[in-house]
């Protein structure tokens, strides 16, 4: 019976079997009638950290009987799984050690959100963008292999993730080796579509058992001598299978495909997985499941409660008026998306599997025709935006920035040198906060301004983020808008569509001896340092191109230009005023403040741009420490 928030338990459940696993050799050694209550006594954990510290848990509330058997039938860590994308790997950090880590996941100096190298050997590879496990999982047998080792590699991979491009490349080139490993398919309804019922869970069931495979290998060697037999029998069996799968996919590419099984039912999970865990070759199980599995809500709206905030506790106290939090960036480019299109019928949105977190629902709602989810397939976004304006449409991709790196070769080779007019709203630029070095969008600066035909704006605030994307969607060209996560600084925003010139800055406050000029979000910093050391403060607004004018006005009477940005200090923008004013051979000295060629991982935005001294307080240090050198 699924439970409620309002069931969720404040206090820690009693756990007293799951309190006995430190590592999977203890949950090895408890006989199977006791798995049932390990996954009841998981799923109580799960529901009551989370509450307590918020997180991804859908995902993992789906896949606790997987993990379980998984886990129970494989030698971990000897044995390697492979997880895909993170979200569903709660359950096995639990189960691996971290069970009272749960209590700071996400939190700066706590455990990741994801599997981390670093963090145990049991996450035995990084992930954080979907769609790679089923590669790592091959690089991992062929190594066994080539090492001589007998070890098992699983990889579990979500629906959503299957979408991508790569996931088919890796299960191609994996039926090409042949190499000895399984892919389980985590099918939640989230992408493809499963056959339920008695007779695919029998016929499942038959073709994972050892006397099937047994009789099947067997009259293979037989057969393979009369080639019409074997021929007729083959059909014959692919031909029961597609009467109750959901696709021969799977095996006319290779794999030998097992399923659908339900992925809740522990005991036909431990049954099948026993059995194929032996098989050589590559091999394919299709479980399903629900997601948010014992929780309602998730269960009801498995997008909504994909991940949740930390649950407070009821008190009898009443309850302190708290100011209103102003619109998410996510929600003005929505906005602005929605005002555009009402005026220009030509706009056509895009968006990898973001439309929830890029703030395009109502979008969807209101243009269905004009609007395009492509799944988790960014490469295929950016050249699909190419061709609608390869056809006079006015596409505008929303990606986040983390994403918009695996689409790299397709924005420079299928946009930029075309000299294509689609817009980028590049939402999660900078620091993310919680989510960690996966998900940091601190290197799309670099990665942009170096692409000829490409223009960037760097908004510091949520009206000056509607106005650049105005700006950068009526430029017949390549744009790109990047914002960050969360609200901004709570300014008023202008319901009209006006645009900014473009390439052209704003001075902020005049001051004299040290010149800051800010990029994006970072400008209340820039100007509470400005403040603090009289110092002249400029919102640059554009990364490309760059105010040459006010460049070398401030070169001309400042002692100190001082750059500031939520990027990588590394090509960031920060580089680019380098650049142009070495170039023009002026003496001025320079600062660059931002990132440091590290990654930074998780914990709150504010508390990590502090730490990197990105703050007002870091930023006058900085410059106060440069001053003593001038």
């Amino acid at each position: 019976m699924a439970i409620t928030f309002d069931e969720i338990p404040l206090q820690r459940p009693p756990t007293p079997l799951l309190d006995r696993i430190n590592r999977p050799a203890d949950l090895r050694a408890m006989p199977r009638e006791d798995l049932e209550q390990v996954v009841d006594e998981l799923r109580a954990y799960l529901l009551w950290c989370v509450g307590r510290t918020g997180g991804h848990f859908g995902a993992s509330l789906g896949v606790i009987e997987l993990t379980v058997a998984l886990h129970y039938l494989y030698q971990t860590p000897d044995d390697r799984l492979v997880w895909d994308v993170g979200h569903q790997t709660y359950p096995h950090k639990i189960l691996t050690g971290r069970r009272d880590a749960m209590l700071n996941i996400r939190q700066q100096h706590g455990i990741s959100g994801f599997p981390k190298r670093s963090e145990s050997e049991f996450d035995t590879f990084g992930v954080g963008h979907s769609s790679t496990s089923i590669s790592a999982a091959l690089g991992m047998a062929l190594g066994a292999q080539m090492a001589g080792r007998d070890r098992r590699v699983a990889a579990v991979i979500g629906d959503g993730a299957m979408t991508a491009g790569q996931a088919f490349e890796a299960l191609n080139h994996a039926a090409h080796t042949k190499a000895n490993m399984l892919v389980v398919l985590n099918d939640n309804n989230m992408s493809i579509s499963h056959n339920v019922g008695g007779l695919a869970t029998y016929f499942a069931r038959i073709w994972a058992s050892k006397s099937y495979i047994a009789l099947r290998e067997g009259g293979k060697k037989v057969l393979q001598k009369m080639p019409v037999a074997w021929e007729f029998v083959r059909r014959t069996e692919e031909s029961m299978k597609n009467m109750v799968s959901p696709d021969a996919l799977f095996e006319s590419i290779g794999f030998n495909y097992i399923g659908p099984i339900d992925g809740h039912d522990l005991h036909e999970l431990l049954r099948v997985l026993e059995n194929m865990r032996s098989l050589k070759g590559p091999q394919l199980l299709h479980i399903y499941t629900t997601k948010g599995k014992g929780f309602a809500p998730a269960e009801k709206d498995p997008i909504g409660f994909h991940a949740i905030n930390k649950i407070e506790p009821k008190t009898d106290q009443p309850a302190t008026a708290k100011k209103p939090a102003g619109p998410k960036y996510q929600d003005i480019f929505g906005q602005w998306l929605c005002d555009m299109a009402a005026r220009d019928e030509k706009l056509v949105a895009i968006t990898p599997a973001m439309c929830e977190g890029s703030g395009m629902v109502p979008f969807s709602k209101r243009f269905p025709h004009r609007f395009h989810d492509v799944a988790i397939c960014e490469q295929h976004a950016l050249t699909l935006a190419a061709g609608l304006a390869c056809e006079g449409q006015k596409p505008v991709v929303a990606i986040y920035s983390t994403f918009l790196q695996r689409a790299y070769d397709q924005l420079i080779h299928d946009i930029a040198l075309q000299d294509l007019d689609v817009t980028f709203g590049i939402d999660r630029a900078g620091i993310v906060g919680e989510d960690g070095a996966t998900h940091g969008g601190v290197f799309d600066i670099g990665y942009l301004r170096c692409v000829p035909n490409m223009i960037v704006a760097a908004p510091s605030d949520e009206n000056e983020c509607r106005q650049l994307l105005t700006s950068c969607y009526k430029h017949p060209g390549p744009a790109a808008v990047r914002y960050p996560r969360g609200t901004g600084p709570g300014v008023t925003i202008e319901p009209s569509l006006n645009t900014l010139a473009i390439g052209k800055a704003r001075v902020v406050r005049r001051g004299a001896e040290v010149a800051i000029v800010s990029f994006g979000p970072l400008l209340p910093a820039a100007i509470e340092a400005g403040e603090a050391l009289n110092a002249t403060v400029v919102d640059m607004r554009w990364v490309k191109p760059l105010d040459s004018a006010l460049l070398d006005e401030l070169a001309g009477s400042h002692q100190l230009i001082v750059s500031v940005e939520d990027h990588q200090r590394m090509t960031g923008a920060g580089s680019a005023v380098n650049e142009y004013l070495i170039e023009r051979g002026h003496q001025v000295r320079l600062l660059n403040l931002g990132l440091p060629d590290a990654f930074i991982h998780h914990g709150k935005r504010e508390a990590l741009l502090a730490q990197q001294g990105l703050d007002g307080n870091g930023i006058s240090a900085a410059i106060r420490q440069r001053l003593l050198s001038l």
